[in-house]
């Protein structure tokens, strides 16, 4: 009942200011960017406010009048152990009652909701992500805060999408905004931010809109600046690079990159596999024993506690010792594993910063020692791994330079970043397919590399595109009559059958050439079970289109036979490569049509059009003068002007209602706006009328 009411309330509202919206007559472009400004500016707040409740959280958990990780070498060592696991306790139930969306590094979510929700996420996981990742971080997991604030960013983005009832595409944008909002609040980094958004968010350096994403970026930029001041996340040291010869040790580098962002990807998503599937323990008390793990690690190792940069800021500045530093890496790997796999709540960024600049620091350490004349200081390769260990986790490197670039703001880091990020991004890539978010949507069985394209293909069922209409040969036929069927026939692929109607094999043109010169001395000695060729697969109608051009793939048939049901021989009707293409084809169409047609109707753009074939449009005009106080029977707009009403806006005193098929009696009135699609230059003469 509460729920309900507040669904009203907040319809109530979206409908008043969408009406005062409306009043303002604002363009499209300018709603966007006004809705921008708002997104960047409420998750630049949003950043301060989960960074100053963390915190607060760390200062209770592990007082002292140090940094963090001073405080929590000189905390006593059952509360080293003991704080972890109250902090388990404490978000597991939260998360799993409230919000499991909020469970884990959040990015995966976000892009979920992109690919199958249209950019819907749930408004409660703003604030339980708020809560979740601060607890999480705040008791010592082993994580970052920079994933938490990019859902965060996100689920604002979308909460101001929906309230103001834009369409699927502009909200993905509104998503992508608070996202960029996010990057750039917790970095510093404006231009990273944004990068950020299209390179992994939306997965589209194309995307159409990328203006009210830098917008946001900006923004939230703005607003950290204003309260936390001009400085980036790290305090870094100035870059050098030596000598030219010291460009191979960073191909090197990349590689040894490459190598521990596949050990951490493929050690996260172990722990999660373990602990989701194998584990048979109470979901919301796992984060218990995550917690547990890293309080026992944290005894001997109590640098993986937390965000890790103060730990960051020492290999920076070479305030570390080698070997302690190569053990990290792989130590924060496995804390990292057990507290989002355990169901903990924070990102993977700073666990992949901290990783890339302990193997930086171990790796220059050895190269400084051997080739002191040609080599920067540690320091410095722990600067430039930092980027190669993002690159090679996320599979963005364009994101991950910019990101180290916007912390230095030297160019001269330039050149050995770019080479450590792409042969991170290769090398990694080349052990698994899939990056540290993708392969958490493919668990999940959403397809994501190949984009729109698998998901409006797996969205069409079978069962709406095979035909019945098809043509077959019996299996009795001898091998004159199965010539003369091939070769006369429409089909490329003809399903044999028995008499039962049973389905045999499969025959095409290619199955029957090599005979075709001994045809009178085999017409009496052949069959068509004999030339069939029976490994062949087939498809039902519950089946998707996308499962049937994956078997076409591998096929050298250019259909397949369906069947009735899965294990059956009972053929049904057959569907083919070009009716599958077809299909799709159309999907797309309705898909873009729709979409554009929708942001148009929604949007505030004066005389806003969609063009859905070459020469016709759909628009958006208001009505001659000539129109008012007539009816449209009267008018006879279409055989008069060649075009259709399609529908009127007209206006009322509680807003403005949509008349979807208007009658043909309704008379046209002053400030109504007539939706027709016709002929362009049809469009532009009635528009031009007096």
């Amino acid at each position: 009942m509460i729920k309900l009411s507040i669904q009203k309330s907040f319809n109530l509202i979206s409908s008043k200011t969408l009406a005062l919206l409306e009043r303002l007559r604002l363009t499209e472009h300018t709603f966007m960017i006004i809705i921008a400004i708002v997104i960047g500016v409420v998750a630049g707040f949003a950043a301060i406010g989960i960074r100053a409740l963390i915190q607060a959280i760390s200062n209770i958990s592990f007082t002292g009048e140090g940094n963090l990780l001073e405080n929590i070498m000189n905390t006593s060592w059952y509360w080293i152990i003991l704080i972890p696991i109250l902090g388990g306790l404490i978000v597991g139930p939260i998360i799993h009652f409230f919000a499991p969306e909020a469970k884990g590094h959040g990015v995966p979510e976000v892009m979920q909701a992109i690919l199958l929700r249209g950019g819907v996420i749930r408004g409660r996981v703003a604030f339980v992500k708020t809560i979740a990742s601060a607890i999480t971080i705040g008791t010592g997991g082993s994580v970052g805060r920079e994933g938490p604030i990019i859902q965060i960013g996100s689920s604002l983005g979308s909460i101001a999408g929906q309230f103001f009832r834009v369409p699927s595409r502009k909200l993905k944008t509104l998503v992508a905004c608070g996202a960029a909002a996010g990057i750039a609040a917790a970095f510093n980094a404006p231009i990273a931010g944004a990068l950020f958004a299209v390179e992994i968010i939306l997965m589209d350096f194309a995307v159409a809109q990328f203006s009210p994403i830098v917008i946001s970026s900006v923004m939230a930029t703005v607003i950290s600046r204003s309260f936390e001041g001009d400085f980036a996340a790290f305090i870094v040291p100035k870059y050098e690079l030596i000598s030219p010869y010291e460009i191979g040790f960073y191909f090197v580098l990349g590689a040894l990159s490459g190598i521990v962002s596949y050990l951490f990807i493929k050690a996260l998503y172990f722990s999660e596999d373990y602990f989701d599937n194998k584990l048979k323990f109470p979901e919301y008390f796992k984060p218990v024993l995550g917690g547990l793990g890293v309080g026992i690690i944290a005894l001997i190792f109590p640098q993986i506690m937390g965000v890790g940069y103060d730990t960051i800021n020492n290999a920076l500045f070479g305030n570390m010792i080698w070997y302690i530093a190569l053990a990290l890496v792989f130590i924060k790997i496995l804390a990292t594993s057990l507290t989002l796999g355990s169901g903990g709540s924070g990102g993977i960024f700073a666990p992949s910063l901290f990783m890339g600049a302990m193997l930086g620091y171990f790796f220059g350490s050895f190269v400084h020692q051997y080739f002191p004349d040609i080599s920067a200081s540690p320091g410095a390769y722990a600067l430039v791994a930092m980027g190669g260990l993002v690159a090679g986790t996320t599979r963005a490197p364009i994101t991950a330079i910019i990101i180290v670039f916007e912390l230095t703001n030297d160019y001269h880091i330039i050149l050995p970043l770019m080479i450590t990020c792409i042969i991170s991004t290769i090398l990694s890539a080349r052990f698994s397919r899939e990056s540290i978010y993708t392969l958490k949507l493919l668990l999940r069985n959403i397809g994501i590399k190949e984009g729109l394209e698998t998901n409006v293909m797996d969205s069409i069922d079978v069962k709406d595109v095979y035909s019945t209409d098809y043509e077959s040969i019996n299996a009795t036929d001898n091998f004159s009559q199965v010539v003369n069927s091939v070769v006369s026939g429409k089909e490329f692929d003809f399903p044999v059958l028995s008499d039962e109607g049973r389905i045999l094999g499969v025959i095409s043109l290619n199955d029957i050439k090599d005979y075709l010169f001994e045809k009178d001395s085999l017409q009496n000695l052949l069959i068509a079970g004999d030339i069939a060729n029976t490994s062949f697969d087939t498809i039902t109608p519950d089946d998707n289109c996308g499962t049937a051009m994956e078997k076409l793939r591998y096929s050298r048939y250019e259909g397949l036979p369906v069947i009735e049901k899965k294990g059956s021989d009972k053929i049904i009707g057959f569907i083919r490569r070009k009716e599958i293409l077809d299909a799709y084809h159309k999907a797309i169409e309705r898909k873009e049509i729709t979409s554009s047609l929708a942001s148009s109707i929604s949007m505030k753009e004066e005389e806003p059009q969609v063009h859905f074939m070459e020469g016709y449009s759909i628009n958006e005009i208001a009505p001659p003068k000539s129109f008012i106080g007539k009816s449209i029977r009267d008018l006879n707009i279409r055989a008069r002007y060649g075009v259709d009403v399609l529908s009127i806006k007209t206006k009322e005193k509680r807003g403005e209602k949509i008349k979807a098929i208007p009658n043909p009696n309704y008379v046209i009135k002053e400030g109504d706006t007539l939706v027709i699609a016709g002929e362009i230059k049809n469009i532009n003469v009635l528009r031009h009328l007096d």
